[in-house]
């Protein structure tokens, strides 16, 4: 049997700032564009809202509330039949922090 190769790479990246996600999506498709690999994306999927309700005043005034939101942006990023060129530019890249990168691997036999 031969080696297995990997088909298609799924990089999935989450950030609370919609800007750095945006940039971070950018450079990773320039980084991977250098090779003419065919990519899929950025796909952006839905932006979860956590939403906080909190007593302004713990005591008295149950009525004075405020309200914060926390919002996560996601985005996927397909590659397929990447190189080993691709993956070195991929290891090499500086991504902003607070950006989350998740990198996943699917061998279609």
């Amino acid at each position: 049997m031969d080696s297995l190769k990997i088909n298609k790479l799924r990089i999935a990246l989450r950030a609370y700032e919609s800007d750095l996600l945006l940039e971070s999506c950018r450079e990773i498709v320039d980084a991977v564009g250098v090779s003419c690999l065919r990519v899929v994306g950025p796909v952006p999927l839905p932006t979860r809202r956590r939403i906080y309700c909190v007593l302004r005043s713990p005591h008295v005034n149950k009525d004075a509330r405020e309200h914060f939101e926390m919002r996560t942006h996601k985005r996927i990023i397909d590659i397929y039949q990447p190189q080993e060129e691709v993956m070195s530019n991929l290891r090499n890249l500086n991504l902003p922090a607070g950006v989350d990168v998740e990198i996943s691997n699917y061998q279609i036999v």
